[in-house]
Parts: C-alpha cells; sequence; structure tokens
C-alpha cells in the first residue's frame, strides 16, 4: 500500500508537464496575437499546431509505449518540449516560433501518452488522474498569477512550459521500463472497440467546445468585458483555483454516484457555463461564468479519463481518447476565433452550449454501458467472463483468484449428483485451481 503513492508521483510529474501548455493556451494565443505580426485566427491557428502535433504523438504512440519503453519515451519527450518551447521563446522569427511549438506540441503528446498508459493501468487510475488534474491546475493558476508580473512578450508562457519539462525530468529515473516481452502482449485486440471509438469520437466534440471558449476567453475579458491583462489574469488564476476545489469533490465523490451521472449532468450544467461566460459584461459576470466552468470541466474530465481507463487496462483506449481530447483541443481555438469574429461571443456560447448538450447524451450512455459493478469470487465466470474479471480486479480482488483478461473461459459442464461420494470425487477431479470457483458455481447454479 504505501509504495503505491510513491510509485505514481512521477506519473503525476508527467501528466501535468504534457498537459501544461494546452493550460496555457489563453495566455499563450492572446500574447502571440499582441507581440507578433499575426491576426487573431493566425495566433489561433498556431496554437493548434501545437497541439496538433500533441495529439498526432498521442495516436502513434497509444500502442508502442510498452514496446519502446516509457522511461525513454517520457525523457524524449520533456526533451523536444524544453527543445521546441525554449526555441520558440526565444525569437520572434514567425517560422520559428510555429516550429518550435511544433516540436514542442511533440514532445507534449509524447509526454502525455507515457503518463495517461501508465495511470491506466493503476490499481486506482481515477484518483491518479485527479492528482495529476489537480497538480496541472494549481501550476497554470501560479503562473497565471505570476505572468503578468514579469512582463509581456509571447516567450515567455512557453518558457515556463520548457522549465517544467526540465524540472520534471528527474521524475524519469523512477519509472520502470516495463517493455513487452513478446508480441502477443502488444499487439492484443483492443477491449470495447464500439464503445471505445464512440467516446474518442465524442471526446474530441466535447474537448473542442471547451477549448473554443478557453482559448478566447482572454479577448472576452479584455474586449467584452473591459478588464485589463492582469485582472484577466487574476481572474483565470482564480478560476484554476477552484477547479483545484472540482478535483477535490471529484476524487472525494470517487464512483459513489458511478461515472454516467458525473459525466452526463456535468456536461450538461458546463453547457450552461459556457454559455453565460460568452455573454459576459463585466468583472462580477466574467469572474462568475469563468470560475463556475472552471470547476466543472476539471471535475467531469477526470471521470472521462477514468472512463476510458476502465476500457482498457493496458491503458491505450486511455491513450488515445487522451489524444482524441488533444485533438478537440488543437481546433478549438481556431473554431472559437472564428466563430466569435463572425458571429459574436455570445452567439459563440450558445452553438457550444447546445453541441455539449448533444454529447451528453452518448457520453452517459457509453458510462453506463461499459460500468460494471464489483463482484464477488465465483461469479466472474456466470456474470460476464472478461468484463467482470475486469471489474473485479479494480476492486482489489487477490491477483491469483482473478482469471487474465482475453484468457478462454473455464467451460462448465453440467453434473448430475446422485450422492455425496459423486460429488466429492467430481470436485477432486476438477484441476488445481479450480475448486473454490466450482464450489461457487455449483453452489450457485443449483
Amino acid at each position: 500500500m504505501s509504495s503505491r503513492p510513491r510509485a505514481a508521483w512521477p506519473l503525476v510529474a508527467l501528466f501535468t508537464a504534457g498537459y501544461l501548455a494546452s493550460y496555457l493556451l489563453p495566455t499563450l494565443v492572446g500574447r502571440l496575437d499582441d507581440h507578433l505580426p499575426l491576426t487573431t485566427p493566425q495566433a489561433g491557428v498556431v496554437g493548434s499546431v501545437l497541439l496538433l502535433c500533441s495529439a498526432s504523438a498521442g495516436f502513434t504512440l497509444a500502442s508502442r509505449v510498452e514496446r519502446l519503453g516509457g522511461r525513454r519515451l517520457s525523457r524524449a519527450g520533456l526533451l523536444l518540449m524544453a527543445a521546441g518551447y525554449g526555441t520558440a521563446a526565444a525569437t520572434t522569427a514567425l517560422p520559428l516560433v510555429v516550429a518550435g511549438a511544433a516540436v514542442g506540441g511533440l514532445g507534449s503528446g509524447t509526454t502525455m501518452t507515457v503518463a495517461a498508459g501508465r495511470i491506466a493501468a493503476l490499481r486506482d487510475p481515477h484518483r491518479s488522474s485527479t492528482l495529476g488534474l489537480l497538480t496541472v491546475s494549481a501550476t497554470a493558476g501560479a503562473l497565471y498569477l505570476t505572468m503578468p508580473a514579469l512582463g509581456g512578450g509571447h516567450g515567455l508562457p512557453l518558457a515556463a512550459v520548457a522549465v517544467v519539462a526540465l524540472l520534471v525530468w528527474p521524475a524519469t529515473g523512477r519509472l520502470a521500463e516495463n517493455r513487452a516481452t513478446g508480441t502477443a502482449a502488444a499487439d492484443s485486440p483492443l477491449p470495447y472497440r464500439r464503445s471505445g471509438a464512440v467516446l474518442a469520437g465524442a471526446i474530441v466534440l466535447w474537448a473542442l467546445c471547451q477549448n473554443a471558449l478557453w482559448g478566447v476567453s482572454g479577448r472576452i475579458g479584455t474586449d467584452q468585458a473591459g478588464l485589463s491583462e492582469a485582472a484577466v489574469g487574476a481572474v483565470f488564476a482564480a478560476a484554476l483555483g477552484a477547479g483545484l476545489l472540482g478535483i477535490v469533490g471529484a476524487s472525494a465523490l470517487g464512483s459513489r454516484l458511478g461515472r454516467a451521472v458525473p459525466i452526463g449532468v456535468g456536461t450538461v450544467l458546463i453547457a450552461g457555463c459556457i454559455a453565460a461566460s460568452a455573454r459576459a459584461d463585466g468583472l462580477a459576470t466574467f469572474a462568475a461564468g469563468e470560475i463556475a466552468w472552471n470547476t466543472l470541466y476539471p471535475m467531469v474530465l477526470s471521470y472521462l479519463i477514468g472512463l476510458a481507463a476502465s476500457l482498457d487496462p493496458r491503458g491505450r483506449w486511455a491513450v488515445m481518447v487522451g489524444s482524441a481530447s488533444a485533438l478537440g483541443v488543437a481546433f478549438g481555438p481556431l473554431a472559437g476565433s472564428l466563430l466569435s469574429e463572425h458571429a459574436g461571443f455570445p452567439v459563440m456560447g450558445l452553438v457550444l452550449a447546445a453541441m455539449l448538450l448533444l454529447l451528453s447524451v452518448p457520453l452517459a450512455l457509453i458510462a453506463l454501458h461499459t460500468t460494471g459493478r464489483p463482484l464477488v469470487l465465483g461469479t466472474i465466470r456466470r456474470r460476464g467472463g472478461a468484463p467482470a474479471a475486469l471489474v473485479a480486479a479494480a476492486t482489489g480482488a487477490p491477483s491469483g483468484t482473478v482469471p487474465q483478461l482475453g484468457a478462454p473461459e473455464q467451460p462448465v459442464a453440467p453434473l448430475t449428483v446422485t450422492g455425496r461420494h459423486l460429488t466429492r470425487r467430481a470436485l477432486s477431479t476438477a484441476g488445481p485451481g479450480t475448486g473454490s470457483g466450482a464450489a461457487g458455481g455449483a453452489g450457485d447454479g443449483g
């Protein structure tokens, strides 16, 4: 027990580094627009390039982490982040800024892939993912508070991400390589293919809606609400601080309500927050909308990450859903910029809210369809085979009594019991390791 938190903290550190660039996206896009010869949509394109590269790395590496080694991949990702973001921060030459952002995005995606895959393999992935969201929110909030005092320029947020990548580097020494020893484990088929594919597709649009608002929130605050950059930064820091409370609440709530209710109801509430935030016309309304939205967003995101992790204990769906989220995040700033320029911020908010209301239905249904309940020993065979084994393993059953996922199910043959002697003989010849299961099955099945 005591070794698990020590084993999880390097993954939390990698999670923080991999997600930090997307959390700093509003100030990054805003500073590109203000300090480089770029229009607002062009600055959004640069942010989209960064996140598209991050998503591409995740999709490419989703099934290759075990083969290539987590330590090697995480170090490569951190080096790409430091080199790419550092280069983009140190120059005002537009081609180098775009190239550096792209290289840094590849590094962020690689780092996120290792973290998401390894967290999904932990006994309690929801707890570790909420801790990662807590850490990245706290880091981003501290940066939002300090960056306005350090001056302007596009390089400051990029340099901050590069420095965090270097600070996380020592954590990679605590990662075990855990390379696959053969092709069977690495090439095993994905479980829940249909549910995972629908979840990944829905996550693209879900994340796009969130980050369409997040990418233009700075402009809503300065242009529509009439706030200074320092005031907007203070609101963002307060909002991210409220997000910490939401993450703590998600961790405390755990699985008491399952996943369908937090995901479905939470998405509906987020839709209302986005519509309200997009109509902000002063400090009070802008702060209220941003704080409410940022409280709910990471809370629901933690359950979506946990849902993806539950679909495959090797973490492949977790990585692909995380990459799908990055894909939506990539197009979010561009979509927000285009919608706000052609229709205005309030109409943009209504469009995004309507899309989220529609998405809440399939997301909740997937959570209902794929979430099992804890099972007692002796009921795995009768109640679902491999999926039931996954549920039993996730609830802490002794490893020796839980069948391996993908293993052939134990055949059950009907027995006609005519006396005590026959019963004993049947049980004694059932084979090693099947006594308890056979006894449970015969007793319950009669």
